[in-house]
C-alpha cells in the first residue's frame, strides 16, 4: 500500500499508509492524514490512491504545497519525493496500490460412493430407497424418475435433464437377471379362456 513517512518531529505517528480513494490531508479532526501544526491548514490538500499511483490536489491552502521544495497545486507523486504542506515534510515511500485477492479453497467435495440396493441397482442419493434410472455423463450424479427433470417439446420425445448440472441424461439399462416364470404364469400369458354361462349365450 501507498507510504509517506512524517519528517517533521513532534507529529506523532511517523508513518502513514493511504487507503484506495481520496485521503484528505490538513490539521482538521475529520482528515484521514491528521498533521496537528499551526502552518497547516483544516483541509490542506488530497492524495487520491487510484490503480495508477498516488495524485496530489492542493486544497488553496494557506502556506501551500511544495515537492523537491517546489510549489505544487496538482502533480502525480513518484517514490523518493519529499512533500512539503506548510512547514512539515513528508518523504513518499511507495506509491503502489496493493489490492489483497482472497484465496478460495476450489477443493470440491468428494461424493460419496453410491449406495447399492438388494436388487443390484444403484440408489438415488435423494431417494435411497428408489433405484436410479438415469445418470448425468458430465456430473456422475444419478437420479430416478422423481430426481430428474424433464423437457418436453411439442412433437419431440422428452429430454431428461441432471438436476445439478441440466446437462442431458442417459437412462441406466436394468441388466439384473429377470426371475424366470413358471409353467403356469406363462400358460396364463400365452392362453386367454373365456368361460360363458349357457344363459349368457340365448
Amino acid at each position: 500500500m501507498a507510504r509517506l513517512i512524517i519528517q517533521t518531529e513532534g507529529l506523532g505517528q511517523q508513518a502513514v499508509e493511504l487507503r484506495m480513494g481520496v485521503n484528505r490531508v490538513g490539521r482538521g479532526p475529520d482528515c484521514e492524514v491528521r498533521l496537528p501544526h499551526a502552518s497547516v491548514s483544516t483541509l490542506h490538500a488530497e492524495l487520491a490512491l487510484t490503480n495508477d499511483g498516488v495524485y496530489l490536489h492542493d486544497c488553496n491552502s494557506t502556506n501551500g504545497t511544495f515537492i523537491n521544495h517546489e510549489p505544487q497545486a496538482e502533480a502525480w507523486l513518484t517514490p523518493g519525493q519529499l512533500i512539503r504542506f506548510g512547514s512539515v515534510e513528508l518523504f513518499v515511500e511507495s506509491t503502489e496500490a496493493i489490492v489483497a485477492i482472497p484465496q478460495f479453497d476450489r477443493t470440491e467435495p468428494v461424493k460419496p460412493a453410491p449406495v447399492i440396493l438388494e436388487s443390484g441397482l444403484t440408489s438415488c442419493p435423494q431417494h435411497p430407497e428408489r433405484a436410479a434410472t438415469f445418470r448425468c455423463p458430465k456430473c456422475q450424479e444419478h437420479m430416478c424418475n422423481g430426481c430428474v427433470r424433464v423437457l418436453r417439446l411439442k412433437g419431440r420425445p422428452p429430454h431428461y435433464l441432471c438436476r445439478i448440472c441440466s446437462h442431458h441424461c442417459d437412462r441406466i439399462q436394468d441388466n439384473t437377471p429377470k426371475k424366470k416364470k413358471g409353467f403356469f404364469a406363462l400358460l396364463q400369458e400365452t392362453v386367454k379362456l373365456k368361460f360363458t354361462h349357457p344363459k349368457d349365450k340365448e
